[in-house]
């Protein structure tokens, strides 16, 4: 309680936490308490066009909103008296034949990624394509390959990122900076593994892309999008709504159809000031692909800007923040089945998604920083300032008014700026940190010392916090089985640190060292656990280690990419060994679009006991055996220029 108070006192004098009341003095609102919407178009226009002439005012924009020409409609939006937005069963994650092979933050609620399975298949998405390998029958066979965009059209200025596989539909999920919208490729899967490009769908949006954060997800049948629609962000100075249209013919615009009528938009906007907060429609876009086409319906809220985002398998949580010299913001609960959304006030900001936790007691986690920049593009990288543990109960969320106690926050140990981690493990918070990735020491100074990482039980504010002396810095925290492993580097070489976690207790167990390397991948679905039993499992991890020096082949990298696995007995770490790509040489494969890595290309595969690596544009098997693992076979899908 003195370490507290200590932080806490620090905190309030600097004025980073101003707002924060004594101990108890919010009451909960009641019961069903939430956000009110718009009245009437009329209304929403009449708050645009004061904000739009106030910005003009200030030299930010030339024009009025009512002088720019609303976009085309395909249909008039639905009428205002439809209300909210038509509920999805999104109970559970139904069993939809696939095999998650992505390492998701929330069981059940898939996220996209660059490779999945289906059955007998792995899809993967790579540089503007799709392929499809067998694996079944103990195959490892390229089968099919397409276009990840429209046959005919031009898919410049579109990136395609994340891919999601439904029953028999895979989802190719891009954005198009031509279209201003995310792009929605429907794909079929035949049973003999053959592709076939289905049709496209745009989503208006601003871009998604994030270092860290995943735009889309999949919970049962029901695909999930969070795309933020800021004033400004497309047109000078109008509001863009959220709509949905099918591909056009050759060059022509998209016809969108609205999704939202504004008797459906909820407001979060009391008081902000849309030159220093920004002004933002934060939407939740559900697509049923049940149907030939997809059935998507939104649910909205006007709000200051803020694009951090977490989703949990009945709703998404969205942080705002009010901006200004206050220091306080907003944590939207916008739930799935498009019930009313509801809100609370709220100090500081979370790292990145990973800081948020929906517990099955009822109450929500969140880690929060007093500096913290949210996300979106590498915000998250940049955390800074005194934490804290924010637990609430659901039931807290209500109206504008809603507030969370002195008694809600935990303040923490403090940690360096820098590129911080943080990660729910069990009944456990988890977090540390690493310099920032570009920062090298001066020539003769000495490195500095790891900071250590901290253990927080965060259902139990008693409970004391535990630092973790690891011994090196912490760039990846992981599940495994229910305990953790913290990766980070140590100098040249990159650390692997097991922590056991137990009811009561925390602290660091076994570690392995990997010489002279590094992560290649930074995001979560680089890594994967293949749990074999509550105590022994396998880890895989891409890193790129130097060649030893060498000749090499003409054309080769002079880096070789890996997937690195290590044995986990009773958190006790050994190298079983590595899958390699082959000696890079310039390949002319055609690319036409998302001719760059953002979201990696390397990612540890298992399926059963079989093991594999997706490097590049090659599938490496592995042999696992007396403790070690060899190459068994590969397979090169990279398209043929012939």
């Amino acid at each position: 309680m003195r370490a507290r108070s200590r932080i806490g006192n620090c905190l309030l004098a600097a004025g980073l936490w101003a707002g924060l009341g004594p101990a108890g003095a919010a009451q909960p609102p009641a019961a069903g308490a939430h956000l009110e919407t718009f009245r009437s178009q009329r209304q929403l226009d009449k708050l645009v066009d004061a904000w739009s002439r106030l910005l003009a005012q200030r030299g930010v924009v030339a024009m009025s909103a009512a002088a720019i020409p609303a976009p085309p409609m395909a249909a008039p939006a639905p009428p205002e008296s439809a209300g909210a937005v038509n509920p999805i069963d999104v109970s559970g994650a139904a069993a939809n034949g696939n095999d998650s092979i992505t390492n998701n933050q929330v069981q059940g609620v898939d996220e996209g990624d660059i490779v999945k399975r289906r059955g007998d298949f792995l899809i993967i998405l790579r540089r503007g394509r799709l392929f499809s390998v067998r694996i079944g029958g103990d195959a490892l066979q390229p089968v099919s390959r397409v276009d990840a965009y429209a046959p005919g059209s031009d898919p410049r200025g579109t990136w395609y990122d994340e891919m999601l596989v439904n029953n028999d539909t895979v989802v190719v999920i891009g954005y198009s900076y031509q279209r201003q919208a995310t792009e929605l490729g429907l794909f079929s899967l035949a049973a003999d593994g053959t592709l076939h490009y289905r049709d496209t769908y745009y989503l208006r949006s601003n871009d998604y892309y994030d270092s860290r954060n995943y735009a889309s997800r999949l919970i049962g049948n029901t695909l999930v999008f969070y795309t933020p629609l800021y004033l400004g962000g497309m047109r000078e100075d109008r509001l863009i709504y959220p709509g949905l249209a099918a591909r056009p013919q050759g060059d022509a615009e998209p016809v969108f159809r609205r999704l939202l009528p504004a008797t459906a938009i909820y407001r979060a906007d009391e008081g902000i000031d849309p030159l220093t907060d920004g002004v933002a429609l934060h939407t939740v876009t559900r697509c049923e692909l049940t149907g030939a086409a997809p059935r998507c319906t939104s649910t909205g809220v006007l709000g200051p800007r803020g694009r951090t985002f977490h989703v949990s398998r009945d709703a998404v949580y969205v942080w705002i923040a009010a901006g200004g010299k206050r220091q306080i913001g907003r944590v939207l609960r916008m739930p799935l089945d498009g019930g009313a959304v509801s809100a609370l006030q709220v100090h500081g900001a979370p790292i990145d998604q990973l800081s948020f936790h929906e517990d099955a007691g009822g109450h929500l986690n969140v880690l929060v920083q007093s500096e913290g920049r949210g996300q979106g593009m590498w915000r998250s990288e940049w955390g800074a300032g005194q934490l804290a543990l924010l637990r609430t109960p659901l039931s807290a969320f209500g109206t504008l008014q809603a507030t969370t106690p002195d008694g809600a926050y935990r303040f923490l140990p403090p940690i360096a700026a820098g590129n911080r981690q943080n990660r729910f493990v069990g009944d456990w918070l988890l977090y540390g940190v690493a310099p920032y990735g570009w920062m090298r020491q001066a020539a003769g100074t000495p490195d500095p010392e790891p900071e250590p990482a901290y253990a927080v039980h965060y259902a139990q504010p008693n409970d004391p916090i535990r630092p973790l002396a690891l011994g090196h810095w912490v760039q990846r925290i992981e599940a495994m089985g229910q305990d953790a492993v913290a990766v980070g580097p140590l100098k040249d070489d990159l650390v692997f640190s097991t922590i056991a976690l137990g009811s009561d207790a925390a602290a660091p167990h076994g570690r392995f060292v990997a010489g002279s390397s590094r992560q290649s991948e930074s995001r979560t679905h680089g890594f994967f656990y293949r749990r074999d039993d509550a105590t022994h499992g396998v880890i895989g991890l891409p890193v790129l280690r130097e060649t030893p020096p060498e000749p090499r082949e003409a054309g080769a990298s002079p880096s070789s990419a890996t997937v690195l696995y290590l044995r986990n007995a009773a958190l006790d770490l050994s190298r079983l060994g590595e899958l390699a790509a082959s000696p890079f040489r310039s390949v002319d494969d055609g690319c036409k679009a998302s001719c760059v890595d953002w979201y990696g290309n390397a990612r540890p595969i298992f399926i059963g006991p079989r093991v594999f690596a997706l490097l590049g544009y090659e599938l490496v098997e592995g042999r696992l055996a007396d403790g070690n693992i060899s190459e068994r076979r590969r397979v090169n899908f990279t398209p043929s220029m012939k």
